[in-house]
């Protein structure tokens, strides 16, 4: 198996309204069985998920927070606006989206977009990610597959790395549940969270400050069988049951 890579250069600054797929497609040759990670900010300004700071009036909960927080009260408020639950408030705010995406600051970002505004992830990354493989199979005749992917930190190390928010056109987990090892054992619990690495290698390829890279093409990828149940249940997640009694 070799698999290519393709950052996908030359794409414009987008504005509100603009055609995020169309461009990719003006840009280079898109291929049956193409796995296409795109970076949620870019998606999400096409769409208009964004807002101006100065429009944004804090409640108390976010002066109380951005007090502790040392962050902009306004700011505050737009990450409490897209958290559906709270997990931590302080040394920093970690929520979880109602998508099931656990982010710090909810995902709200204010990089890579102009001053005075703030970025929110896509409300229905799912959707989203099926409507540009559809938009990429119109344009193009190419049946592919769709990641949108965000920047999120991790449990345990240091450093951020790409994540999969929503995707389209393969199971989000590869299950070897059933298979056997080299030496003839069951495997029990092992399930491979493909998505996110592919969108933690696209994430190497877009880089973190003005690579201007916002879409890559991973070429000649397998498929494989699984399923989408990549979040936790809320019973299940450990994580979030010790962090909320801190």
């Amino acid at each position: 198996m070799s698999i290519e890579v393709f950052p996908v250069e030359g794409l414009p600054i987008f504005h509100e309204g603009d055609s995020f797929s169309g461009e990719i497609c003006k840009k280079i040759a898109i291929e049956d069985g193409d796995i296409l990670c795109i970076a949620s900010s870019v998606y999400s300004k096409t769409k208009g998920y964004t807002r101006v700071l100065d429009e944004i009036t804090p409640g108390e909960k976010a002066k109380e927070i951005s007090e502790k927080c040392r962050e902009d009260p306004r700011f505050i408020q737009a990450v409490l606006d897209e958290t559906a639950d709270l997990i931590i408030d302080y040394p920093f705010v970690l929520s979880q989206l109602k998508c099931g995406h656990v982010g710090v600051r909810a995902g709200v970002d204010n990089s890579n977009i102009e001053k005075g505004f703030i970025i929110r992830l896509p409300p229905e990354p799912m959707a989203s990610a099926e409507e540009v493989r559809c938009e990429i199979k119109e344009i193009t005749g190419a049946d592919v597959r769709v990641i949108i992917t965000d920047t999120c930190g991790r449990s345990f190390r240091r450093g951020q790395t790409g994540v999969a928010l929503g995707w389209a056109g393969m199971p989000a987990i590869r299950d070897f549940r059933g298979d056997t090892d080299l030496f003839g054992r069951v495997l029990e619990i092992t399930e491979e969270a493909v998505v996110d690495e592919f969108a933690a290698f696209s994430n190497f390829i877009m880089g973190e400050s003005n690579n201007g890279v916002p879409a890559v093409i991973f070429r000649n990828c397998p498929f494989w069988n699984g399923h989408d149940e990549l979040f936790f249940k809320s019973e299940e997640d450990i994580t979030i049951k010790a962090l909320k009694k801190l």
